[in-house]
């Protein structure tokens, strides 16, 4: 299973680049639109889509950054600055686009799913206040109280209206969210009607989307029984969306 990626034109004219895998040689169980965290798309990025389409996901992830001509941050300091050129308004434009590309490849849009991590997972849920979808999974969404960018909603705000099913997973230390928010979040979420699942973990262990694995350790993402936090926070992933898109 390999990843590869292709542009796809916008109404303002721009293209859009995305990292696309599909499945082999098994019918396509649904689709799902990866939403990467504010380094941009890492090798870890196209591992989680390659992953998701070998367990039969037609997974696209869209480069939220290409407005400025970036896929990718590796300082702190251009990790920030790529958090501030994301809006509202793009995220849903890059998803909409991403979600075109599923339609014409045959998935409906209830069998459409939404997964974002860091500044990704914050996208998600404004996608997913916003766009009729399947589920939507989050992994560390920050900017509950106040915005976590300029151009993004305070996710309090835009949380009451959930369209689809939401699993968020966060740990108790070491992600850039106070549990106390978190609570929030989670009270606000019930408020819309939808079927919510929100996982504290002890700790940031469960970031599966992390370039690091340590040394001779088996990677979460391979296949197989794999013990530790990472893999279990992917197999919740992987059963909402079992759960959810059918």
């Amino acid at each position: 299973m390999t990843t590869r990626t292709e542009t796809i034109p916008l109404v303002d004219e721009t293209e859009l680049a995305v990292t696309v895998g599909e499945p082999e040689g098994a019918a396509v169980r649904g689709g799902i639109v990866v939403l990467h965290s504010s380094h941009g798309v890492t090798e870890r990025t196209e591992r989680i889509v390659e992953g998701l389409a070998g367990e039969g996901w037609l997974t696209i992830a869209p480069h939220l950054f290409h407005r400025d001509g970036a896929s990718r941050f590796d300082d702190a300091a251009s990790v920030s600055e790529g958090a501030q050129r994301v809006s509202g308004a793009s995220v849903l434009a890059d998803s909409d686009a991403s979600f075109g590309w599923l339609a014409d490849k045959g998935v409906p849009s209830d069998r459409m799913g939404v997964l974002g991590f860091d500044l990704g997972a914050t996208a998600a849920l404004v996608v997913a206040s916003q766009r009729a979808l399947g589920a939507a999974v989050t992994v560390a969404a920050a900017g509950v109280q106040a915005p976590l960018a300029d151009g993004l909603p305070a996710l309090l705000d835009v949380i009451g209206e959930l369209t689809c099913p939401w699993l968020g997973l966060y740990g108790e230390t070491g992600d850039p969210v106070d549990p106390s928010d978190v609570d929030r979040l989670r009270e606000a979420a019930h408020a819309s009607g939808a079927v919510v699942d929100v996982v504290v973990f002890p700790a940031a262990e469960h970031r599966f989307d992390a370039d690091e694995v340590a040394p001779g350790a088996e990677d979460p993402l391979e296949d197989g029984d794999v013990e530790g936090t990472r893999s279990e926070a992917r197999n919740r992933v992987l059963n909402w969306f079992d759960a959810h898109l059918r």
